[in-house]
């Protein structure tokens, strides 16, 4: 055989040995246990990939057990601060599926509203000036809705104190999101939509700051529409709860907004 062909035939050699030696998995034959250290060794070191790798096959090869239900809890967590909100979503939706009294369950409800929160697009804010209240307000809900649901199953948990704070800014952010809608109605025309839509947020959101504007813009609306006795009752209303109420010099505009959910928490 000529020097040239064997060359070439090592060349193929060396080439089937080490593609077969890349796929060989590192990992193979591990216990629960190691793959968990390794995990949680790539999760102290912010290495979000190699962590969930290692998180998935213990899941997979290891499916009863606490380190199982601990995989869980943990890829949640790896997925939301690598940025990916619908894989943590899965997560936590797999564990309150398959442990549904499992003690960790406060913990997956507030890793559950986090994730909707502060999406990687709120980080922006602090750039844009945008109002949280002007973004879809979807996740706001979703967020809304699993910090309550915390809230009414384990009202003594460790993370009830800051689910609480924020609720609150939640009840005012997506109140103040319906005004925003509301004011778009009005200004197209659309007085009866605009009147609606500031009334609902009187009644599912009494105390938020922004009940002030909804009213001016119920009387506005009712103004429009002919309606001068629900007009004057929205006034009355408004006079009584803001006896000097900045609508009526200002108007339905706002000042530029600086604020940032980032920042309150």
């Amino acid at each position: 055989m000529s020097r040239v062909a064997l060359v070439g035939l090592a060349t193929v050699v060396l080439a089937a040995c080490s593609s077969t030696t890349s796929n060989v998995d590192p990992t193979a034959g591990w216990g629960a246990e190691r793959l968990y250290s390794q995990a949680r060794t790539e999760m102290a070191g912010a290495n979000w990939s190699e962590a969930r790798e290692n998180l998935e096959a213990l899941e997979a090869r290891y499916p009863f057990g606490v380190y199982a239900q601990q995989a869980l809890i943990d890829q949640a967590w790896v997925n939301w601060k690598d940025e990916e909100p619908e894989q943590a979503r899965a997560a936590i939706d797999r564990f309150m599926q398959q442990y549904p009294n499992h003690p960790g369950t406060d913990y997956m409800l507030y890793l559950k509203g986090l994730i909707t929160f502060t999406p990687p697009s709120a980080i922006l804010s602090s750039w844009t000036q945008q109002d949280p209240s002007e973004r879809d307000p979807k996740g706001l809900r979703e967020s809304y809705d699993a910090f309550n649901e915390l809230l009414r199953r384990y009202p003594d948990s460790r993370y009830a104190p800051d689910a609480r704070k924020r609720v609150a800014w939640l009840v005012n952010t997506i109140a103040a999101n319906e005004v925003h809608v509301a004011t778009y109605y009005y200004k197209r025309g659309a007085y009866v939509a605009a009147a609606n839509r500031a009334q609902s947020v009187i009644t599912d959101f009494e105390g938020a700051p922004v009940v002030e504007k909804a009213l001016y813009l119920m009387m506005l609306s009712y103004d429009r529409l002919e309606l001068p006795e629900l007009r004057d009752d929205a006034k009355r209303v408004l006079d009584h709860n803001f006896p000097d109420s900045k609508y009526y010099a200002q108007g339905l505009d706002e000042p530029v907004s600086y604020w940032n959910p980032i920042n309150w928490f």
